[in-house]
C-alpha cells in the first residue's frame, strides 16, 4: 500500500479539492485527506503509478509537490538533516567569504560541488585556503546578520522529538556554525568540519579527516547503531550531491529545494514546501505540530 502526498507552500496555500479530487480520481485511490486545508493532502494507493513523474512535472508548473511512498513505516524515528541551504537559507562559507572580498568566486565553486561537478573535500580545502587571514570574530558577525532559519524547521524537530525521535545535524560545513544552529533548533547533536585558527585569525585549512558524503552515510549507521535503530528508522533531508549518500541509504530521503541532478536522483523532492513537508510526507497533521518542546 502507498500513499499520495500533495502539499505546497504554506505561505502560499494553494492546494484545492479539485486538484486533489481529480488526481485520486484518474489514480483510482482512497478516500483524501486533508493534513493541512490548503497545504497538504494525502490518498491511499494499492499500486505506484506508472505516470507518477508526468503527474509530478505537471504539478510542478503549478506550485505543489507530490511525493509517493509505502505507507508502512514512513514516521520515522531518526532525523538527519544537512544544514546550508537546509536547515538554513545560506552556504556558510560562501557568506564567509563574502566578508573575506571572494564570495562571487567561492559562491562558484561552492554552486559547482553541490552539484557534483566538483570533488567535495578538494572544493572544500580550495574555498577554506581563500578564508586565510580573515578575523575569527567575523564567525559571529555572519551568524548574527547573515543567517537565517529555513521555514518550518523548528516544528519539524519539535514535533518529531515529541514522539521520541532522535534528531542530527550533519554538515560538510563547520562547527562553529552547526553548535549555535543545532542549540537553536534543538538537535540532539552536530557533526562538521572544523575551522582552524591560530592568533585569532582563520588558517585558511580545515581539520582533517574532511566531513563529506562518505562520513554523513558513517554517521547514520554509527548513531543508528548506538540507538539501536535501523536505516529504515531514517528521515534524511539535504540539497547537495555530497548528500546523496545518506539520502539513499535512509529510509526516507528528501531532496529539499535540491540542485537538479540532486533531485534527479531521489524518489522524494521538495521544491516549493518548507521544512514542514517532512512532517506531512509522515503523515503528521497540522494539529499534530509543535513549535518548541
Amino acid at each position: 500500500m502507498y500513499v499520495a502526498t500533495l502539499l505546497t507552500n504554506p505561505a502560499n496555500p494553494l492546494l484545492d479539492a479539485t486538484t486533489v479530487e481529480s488526481l485520486r480520481n484518474a489514480w483510482g485511490g482512497g478516500v483524501a485527506e486533508w493534513l493541512n486545508p490548503g497545504v497538504a493532502a494525502e490518498f491511499p494507493l494499492d499500486t505506484r503509478p506508472e505516470n507518477q513523474w508526468q503527474v509530478w512535472q505537471d504539478l510542478q508548473t503549478q506550485g505543489i509537490d507530490l511525493a509517493l511512498q509505502p505507507v508502512q513505516g514512513r514516521q520515522k524515528h531518526m532525523l538527519l538533516a544537512d544544514m546550508d541551504s537546509t536547515m538554513i537559507e545560506q552556504e556558510c562559507i560562501d557568506e564567509l567569504a563574502d566578508e573575506a572580498g571572494v564570495g562571487a568566486y567561492v559562491a562558484g565553486i561552492t554552486a559547482r560541488a553541490m552539484n557534483g561537478e566538483l570533488e567535495f573535500e578538494d572544493a572544500l580545502r580550495e574555498r577554506v585556503a581563500l578564508l586565510k587571514g580573515l578575523d575569527e570574530s567575523v564567525i559571529a558577525k555572519v551568524l548574527e546578520t547573515r543567517i537565517t532559519f529555513t521555514p518550518g524547521g523548528r516544528e519539524l524537530i519539535a514535533t518529531m522529538k515529541g514522539r521520541g525521535a532522535y534528531a542530527v545535524l550533519v554538515s560538510g560545513g563547520f562547527t562553529a556554525f552547526t553548535t549555535h544552529v543545532a542549540e537553536t533548533l534543538g538537535f540532539d547533536e552536530n557533526r562538521a568540519n572544523t575551522l582552524l585558527v591560530d592568533g585569532g585569525k582563520l588558517t585558511g585549512t580545515v581539520a582533517e579527516p574532511i566531513l563529506g558524503r562518505d562520513a554523513k552515510v558513517a554517521a547514520l549507521d554509527e548513531i543508528t547503531a548506538r540507538l539501536g535503530l535501523q536505516a529504515s528508522d531514517v528521515l534524511a533531508v539535504g540539497d547537495g550531491a555530497n548528500d546523496l549518500g545518506m539520502l539513499g541509504r535512509a529510509g526516507a530521503g528528501v531532496a529539499l529545494h535540491a540542485k537538479p541532478a540532486v533531485a534527479a536522483q531521489c524518489d522524494l523532492r521538495i521544491n516549493h514546501g518548507d521544512l514542514t513537508a517532512l512532517l506531512y510526507l509522515q503523515g503528521y497533521r497540522i494539529d499534530d505540530f509543535v513549535s518548541d518542546l
